[in-house]
């Protein structure tokens, strides 16, 4: 014999995977072009740039994120136009990639003029503010995260970065 409790839950079951559902296209649908992957997009015929804007983030304050809102970083050892985050590393903390032929956008709060890329020595372009080669982390659970911020991984410190081009330099 089943109890009401149980029957209630098989009956809302369905619902909460269809709200789940339905929040999950909103998202996607709303998602600015250039979003393909938190690093950016991978290239291809149909790869739009990426979006750079800045974000209030708890903690961090105003800073740069990706299209998907995820938060952008920078590496102390890359010292400007360099990009030096490659293999394992660039697995935990993946390039923003440019696809060929493409320029980076400057969404709301950041300024095109900041914007460029240098080359990875993977292959490609990895988009740059203010000479800084971005990056996002793996660790960024969610968009609006900054949990790289400070650290010290892979050779070096990580920081967010503000609009003005300049390190986050405290840590959360």
């Amino acid at each position: 014999m089943t109890s009401a409790i149980d029957a209630r839950a098989r009956h809302a079951a369905p619902r909460l995977t269809a709200r789940w559902l339905a929040a999950l296209v909103t998202v996607l649908a709303a998602a600015p072009a250039g979003c393909a992957t938190s690093a950016g997009t991978s290239g291809g015929p149909a790869a739009r740039p990426p979006v750079i804007m800045a974000r209030q983030l708890p903690v961090v304050g105003t800073v740069l994120v990706n299209g998907w809102g995820y938060a952008l970083y920078m590496f102390v050892p890359d010292a400007r136009h360099r990009v030096t985050c490659t293999g394992g590393c660039a697995a935990a903390w993946p390039p923003v990639m440019l696809p060929a032929g493409s320029a980076p956008k400057a969404g709301p709060g950041a300024r095109a003029a900041l914007l460029g890329s240098d080359p990875d020595p993977s292959g490609g372009r990895v988009v740059t503010y203010r000479g800084w080669p971005l990056y996002t982390y793996a660790g960024d659970a969610w968009p609006g995260h900054a949990t790289g911020q400070g650290l010290n991984l892979d050779g070096g410190r990580w920081y967010v970065v503000r609009p003005s081009g300049t390190p986050v330099e405290s840590a959360p």
